[in-house]
């Protein structure tokens, strides 16, 4: 890296506990709570301010309202069972405005995508391994 992006990186970083305090105000503001992820990392402020910056940032997008990207990140903890994100973003999506119908749709559509990955992997797995129906026919 060169010493202009690194002067840069270490200016910013220099206001790491100012960012941080902000990041878990915002945090609050979205969530109601700072989630155990952000609070763990920030023993280490340096990775909690990038970290904690991608993630919102991430979470947050231009191109989509509040609702919507709860909406998505709903599904895609319902698909990884993560189910402590579950609970955090459930409870944002609420404070977003989605409805308790909405949500409970999103799950059932991320579960849905969980178990036909899971189907699609395992029904390869046996047909490689046991072969197809048509080739055990006599």
């Amino acid at each position: 890296m060169d010493n202009d992006t690194e002067e840069v990186i270490q200016d910013f970083l220099s206001h790491s506990d100012q960012i941080g305090e902000s990041l878990y105000a915002e945090f609050n503001e979205i969530f109601g709570l700072v989630p155990f992820i952000f609070t763990a990392i920030s023993e280490r402020q340096k990775p909690f301010v990038f970290n904690s910056l991608g993630d919102l940032y991430t979470s947050r997008p231009e191109s989509l309202d509040p609702k919507t990207a709860e909406i998505a990140t709903i599904a895609a903890a319902a698909a990884c069972g993560a189910d402590k994100c579950l609970g955090v973003h459930i409870k944002a999506a609420l404070r977003a405005g989605v409805t308790r119908d909405q949500i409970l749709d999103t799950i059932l559509i991320g579960a849905m995508i969980n178990r036909t990955r899971s189907l699609a992997v395992s029904l390869k797995v046996f047909e490689s391994s046991a072969g197809k129906a048509e080739d055990q026919k006599p």
